[in-house]
């Protein structure tokens, strides 16, 4: 078993009111949820976005990413849709974790890019990894879904372990004079659908 299911609870957001369910990896430890909304039951594919965590773009509203942007983004197309689930990941900085993603930072204000920085470091460009998505998407049933998501690599992840993702629905979000720089090395180095 890879995840294990451990409780739910309602989350009501200034986006509407979503369940919260969390899971625990049973091969890393790390504590995931997934917020659902909506009748995940029905055969419809269901809207998802597959967010890793970032503290620092999530809580704290930094401008260095998108990360924050994308997930209110997500948040609000699957209220306005009325159904909809994100995996919330907790695999910070790209699979590195806070403090290294700090080191990246620091880092990147010296003059290197976000690929370049994790290099460095010693990591590759993505340490992420999508292992736990279907177990998780098992555990609701859910087979079939659109993905919220610029990078293709989620698709090809999801499609890997055998969900099918029926279409892809870009977030273009985000953009500001602090990540212009980043967005464009996710373009170019990581293959990131953005429309620049």
């Amino acid at each position: 078993m890879r995840v294990k299911f451990v409780a739910s609870a309602r989350l009501p957001t200034e986006h509407g009111e979503f369940s919260i369910h969390g899971f625990q990896d049973m091969v890393t430890s790390k504590e995931h949820v997934v917020l659902t909304m909506g009748d995940l039951s029905t055969d419809e594919p269901v809207i998802s976005r597959v967010h890793s965590e970032c503290l620092t773009g999530d809580a704290l509203f930094s401008m260095r990413c998108d990360c924050g942007p994308q997930l209110e983004f997500a948040m609000k197309k699957i209220a306005e849709h009325g159904r909809g689930m994100i995996l919330y990941l907790r695999q910070e900085g790209r699979g590195i974790g806070l403090l290294n993603k700090l080191k990246a930072y620091s880092l990147q204000d010296k003059g290197a890019d976000t690929v370049e920085a994790n290099v460095q470091l010693g990591f590759e460009p993505d340490a992420r990894e999508y292992d736990v998505c279907k177990p998780m998407l098992d555990h609701f049933g859910v087979s079939q879904v659109r993905l919220l998501t610029n990078n293709p690599r989620k698709v090809d992840a999801l499609t890997e372990q055998g969900i099918v993702v029926v279409d892809r629905i870009p977030i273009e979000t985000g953009l500001n004079r602090h990540n212009e720089s980043y967005l464009a090395v996710k373009v170019n180095k990581l293959g990131h659908l953005i429309r620049k």
